[in-house]
């Protein structure tokens, strides 16, 4: 064949294949294939092989185009989302950095508290040096109204002052509220550094100041009440917010315990005391942990108790104990709802322990955790190295002029130092109740 008319036969080839179906294949590729002359090139085409693996070519060309188009799409919205996370974590940086030079360019820190991770696949966290922020502005909150209560007593009368101190105190346990919830969100997260702990403990000193200072502006009436007369609040259920009893205990082979309490919290209002000593961390412990019913543990060993004081009501219980038999028996609102025996029977109480109210103690004096800890109030907590009689029992729920205090530890303010937020307040047994 002439070298023009093969060079025509083969451009009409590609013409007729492109029509019949390379339209919108992206790329494409030109085979010639040599025919007669007198030929139908394009039916001819069509006939042959070449044309089949045109068509073949061309489809996997196609396909290979849009699998390409995908990945681009995909890698483009990759490629946004880590500039945006990328973009807010950079900002990020610049308030912390700005946050730092203030701080040393002679600004005081704020006090703050807690462990917190961010990355850039968890932005919809608070960081934690603005929740730190956030704690040390609501101290100074805290601090800036004790200051106006303190100047407002020195100018006004006791009863206007009364009036002032009551409404701020309400607004200070507010604030304080808010300030060991959000060091509770902090804790749970994961464990943060040396400088978290240390912030936190800077926390709980502070509310611990606050509230000795609400105690001095309250010693006016602290003065003319009885030292019994006052009772303790733990608003949270923390590790760190506690009593403790500045008396140990001595060996005991009989004793009651008896005291008031208030609480709504669920599941269990947590341990009301605990007593542990050197090599026994369950002395003796009140607990009431989970769904489980309030125990009694002496020596690691438990009796179940038939109280039901979760109802956010004020309930007198008392607990005896004796070592004979290990007999025990147990009174709420001065009637005996359960009794029982071999309780660590011929086990005495061991002295030169110590004595915690409102939390659990798994080492002596500390190893507190948050879900065993009491959330409520309590008040008028008295020990007896005796059994008490069940009329001695009633005069202690009914408030009677015949009521005993304990002998070996009696309900008095000067007995009790409070620590990480728990507060005093004034409390009269059967002119509160509920």
């Amino acid at each position: 064949m002439p070298a023009g008319r093969a060079a025509r036969t083969c451009a009409l080839l590609a013409l007729c294949l492109l029509g019949s179906g390379a339209q919108d294949f992206g790329p494409t590729r030109f085979i010639c294939t040599s025919v007669p002359v007198d030929a139908d090139m394009c039916a001819a085409s069509v006939a042959s092989g070449g044309a089949e693996e045109l068509r073949s070519n061309v489809l996997q060309l196609r396909e290979t185009v849009l699998q390409q188009k995908e990945t681009i799409l995909s890698q483009k919205e990759t490629i946004r989302e880590l500039t945006t996370k990328l973009g807010r974590c950079e900002s990020q940086s610049t308030l912390d950095a700005s946050a730092g030079e203030a701080r040393t360019g002679g600004g005081r820190k704020q006090p703050g508290s807690g462990k917190n991770t961010n990355t850039m696949g968890d932005l919809s966290r608070t960081p934690a040096a603005e929740t730190l922020s956030q704690l040390g502005q609501t101290l100074q909150s805290l601090k800036t109204r004790l200051e106006n209560l303190e100047q407002y007593s020195r100018l006004n009368s006791s009863s206007q002052t009364n009036s002032l101190k009551d409404l701020l105190q309400s607004k200070i346990d507010d604030l304080e509220r808010q300030v060991l919830s959000r060091v509770n969100t902090l804790e749970e997260g994961k464990g943060g550094s040396k400088n978290d702990t240390e912030e936190r403990v800077k926390i709980e000193n502070a509310l611990t100041s606050l509230h000795q200072r609400i105690s001095e502006l309250e010693k006016g009436q602290k003065d003319s009440r009885p030292g019994d007369k006052f009772q303790l609040t733990f608003p949270l259920r923390t590790n760190y917010m506690y009593a403790k009893v500045k008396k140990s205990l001595p060996e005991m082979y009989a004793f009651t315990v008896c005291m008031w309490l208030k609480s709504s919290a669920a599941p269990g209002v947590g341990t009301p005391f605990s007593y542990a000593v050197p090599g026994q961390a369950n002395e003796l412990v009140l607990i009431e942990w989970g769904n489980n019913p309030m125990e009694i543990l002496i020596n690691d060993k438990v009796a179940k108790l038939p109280f039901v004081i979760n109802d956010g009501k004020w309930h007198h219980i008392c607990i005896t104990w004796t070592t004979r038999d290990g007999v025990w028996e147990a009174y709420q609102d001065g009637t005996q709802g359960g009794n029982g025996e071999n309780l660590a029977p011929y086990h005495p109480i061991k002295p030169q322990g110590v004595l915690v109210l409102g939390q659990e103690q798994d080492t002596l004096g500390g190893g507190f955790d948050a879900t065993q800890a009491f959330v409520g109030e309590l008040a008028h907590f008295n020990i007896w190295d005796r059994k008490l009689t069940p009329g001695e029992v009633y005069n202690l729920a009914t408030c009677s002029t015949k009521a005993l205090s304990g002998n070996v530890i009696a309900w008095a303010e000067s007995h009790i130092e409070i620590y990480g937020g728990a507060t005093k307040w004034t409390f009269e047994a059967c002119r509160q109740i509920n």
